[in-house]
This record gives structure tokens, sequence and C-alpha cells, in this order.
């Protein structure tokens, strides 16, 4: 019985240290550097950016913060710094709802950014967990507290992470892991932060970006088997209240910090698919967005800018994907009306370009696939 005991006892204590090591072995290396920008080994980022971006936000020098979702994903710091002429940090998350944007940012500012983009579409503002019990976005991790703190310490993953990023560092070992560490179950991999999310620079834009892509996404879209879910989550009650929440409140909060809020310009089909196939969901996006319009050119610290009427591109179905996501040629053309403000919403007039977007909506006769 004694020697039974004793045995478990050292299972016990073996074990202990074995958690205590790797957890230990996390702080050192810190893979997400969460406590400091990373010196003992070579940095190298991931594409979760739910988790990176807690990591980014207190080891990056920034002084603007770049929020969106999926449709502001591929842009390049470097990018965004030119073009802007700013110091930035890509903090865009696919698939992101505007509290988990509004809690992103607020973080950023906090840590002294002065200048918020925000890539700001109808579909944020669906209504979703509240941010204190989001399963997707741990703001402990991001507050750092002592939840989020022994959560990435005694993580096995981060164990595992830092176990590759030490190995990693050893010259001769460099190059070959760094090689094939896409195909190993790693998350960070990326050795240089501008590639985070962003499309490789031989990407053959012409391959993905096509009017064949964007009608056969359109058709699909239409069918009557699946058009109910054009207007899945839209509800312009919930959609304002969480617009005013955290967008308006957001704004309000921090009066010293100039955010540049832009609606991305979406191909025509995709109004066009919610004309002819929910118009009760164009109803909601084209109320919404008036409200969005009205309230924001009313904030001395917040500029508006609409990109859904540039006919140029939004009728130009081979700058698409799909009905939404355009190309990465059209990010560079989003920089470049971001910095000389050509389709900034004027205040006097804040729906103007809406009028003009619903007129060209409703003469569009979409194209035969």
């Amino acid at each position: 019985m004694q020697s039974a005991f004793t045995h478990l006892r050292r299972l016990l204590l073996a074990s202990a240290a074995c958690v205590l090591g790797a957890a230990a072995l996390t702080f050192i290396v810190d893979p997400l550097q969460l406590f400091r920008p990373s010196r003992l080994v070579p940095a190298f980022y991931s594409e979760d950016t739910r988790v990176q971006n807690a990591g980014l936000i207190g080891s990056q020098p920034f002084d603007t913060a770049f929020m969106g979702t999926s449709l502001a994903i591929h842009f390049r710091q470097s990018d965004i710094d030119r073009a802007l002429r700013v110091r930035s940090l890509k903090l865009a998350m696919t698939g992101s709802n505007s509290r988990q944007q509004a809690f992103v940012l607020e973080q950023a500012i906090d840590r002294g950014a002065r200048r918020a983009i925000w890539e700001m579409d109808d579909f944020i503002f669906i209504d979703a967990a509240d941010i204190e019990t989001d399963p997707y976005l741990s703001v402990d991790l991001y507050r750092r507290t002592a939840k989020g703190i022994a959560s990435y310490l005694f993580s096995a993953a981060m164990a595992k992470e830092s176990v590759f990023a030490l190995l990693r560092s050893v010259p001769l070992l460099q190059e070959p892991l760094t090689r094939a560490s896409s195909y190993l179950p790693v998350k960070f991999a990326l050795a240089d932060i501008d590639d985070i999310y962003a499309l490789p620079r031989d990407f053959d834009v012409a391959r993905d970006y096509n009017a064949r892509k964007t009608l056969a996404a359109f058709t699909y879209i239409t069918d009557p088997v699946r058009r109910r879910f054009l207007g899945e989550g839209y509800s312009y009650e919930a959609m304002v209240r969480h617009f005013e929440h955290d967008a308006v409140g957001l704004i309000a909060r921090h009066p010293d910090v100039t955010f540049d809020i832009y609606f991305p310009p979406y191909s025509i089909l995709q109004f066009v698919a919610m004309r002819d196939a929910s118009p009760e969901t164009l109803k909601i996006v084209t109320a919404l967005t008036a409200h969005i319009a009205q309230r924001l050119t009313q904030l001395p610290n917040a500029r508006l800018h609409d990109f859904r009427t540039i006919k140029a591109v939004t009728h130009d179905l081979n700058n698409y994907s799909d009905v939404i996501h355009h190309s990465p040629v059209v990010d560079a053309k989003v920089l470049k009306w971001l910095a000389s403000g050509e389709h900034r919403v004027d205040p006097k007039a804040p729906l103007a370009s809406l009028n003009e977007l619903k007129a060209q909506v409703e003469a569009y006769r979409a194209p035969r696939p």
C-alpha cells in the first residue's frame, strides 16, 4: 500500500513538473509575443487573427489600427503604411462581428492608436454573443488577466509552438523547418508580419477573381432553394442597436482618435441579388446604412467613405471572386481613395451616395452566366 502511494506521489510530482516546465518554456519563448517582442528566437506569426491580434497589440509599434472582416483581410501593412503614411497594425478578422471588432480596436487604442481605419459592412451588426461570453475571442487574453495568462502559459498547443520555435532557431534547422512549417501542425508559421492573411505576391489574380466566378456565385445565392439565406440574421432593430453600442459608443469614448470608416465596394450583384431574391433584406440594408451615414457624419472625429457606387469597380465583375470579395487590385484602389478622400460622404448630404446606389441597383440588369 505504501509503495503504491509512493508511486502515485512520484507520478503526480512528475506530472506537475512537466506542466510547470511547459509553462516556463512558453513564458520564455512567448510565441504569441504577449509579454515582450520576440528576442530569444526569431518571431513567427499565425493566421489565427483572433488570437494573434492579442500579441500584436502588445508587441508591435503602431499609430493606426486597421480593422475589418474578410473584405479587409488581404491588405498588407506595408501597403497601408505607404499609401496613408502611417505606422499601421492590421487587425482584420474573417467573419468578425461588431462586438469583436470594437473590443479589439479599443485594446489597440488603449495601446496608443490615434487613428482607426474601419471597413464596415452591414453584416457585422447581426445579433451575436456578448463579448464577455464570446466563445471565439478570449477577452481575458487581450486584457492579460490572471485567467488569460494562465490559459496561455498552460496551453499544450502553445507549448508545442514554443518547442517548434526553439528548434527553428537552430541555424541548421531554420531553413528546412521554415519551408516545411506550412505542412506541419503548427500555427505560428509566418516569418513576416506583412504576410498575415495576405495573398502571395505571385498570386494569379485572374484565376480566382473573374466574372465567371462572380456570376456563378450570384446564381447560387439567388437560387430558390438558397435565397432565404440572403436575409438570415438581418433585423433592423438589432443591427441599429449593435451599431450604436459598438461603433458609435467606441467613437464617442475616444474623441482624440480619428476614425476613417468605409463601406467596401461590393459588386453590384450583391444588391441585385437582394433586389431580386430577398427585397425585404435590401430594405433593411438600405435603411441601416442610411442610419449609419446620418449618425457617423455627425461625429466630429469620424469620416465616412462610401465606395459602393464606383461603377468602374463595382460593375466590373472581373474584380470579384464572388458577389462581395474583391481582388487585391481593388485593395490598392481602396487605399488610394482613403488617402485622397475623394469618396468621403459629405456631412451636408449624408444620403447622396446611398441614393445613387439605389438608382444603380434599380437600373442594373444582371448578365446571364
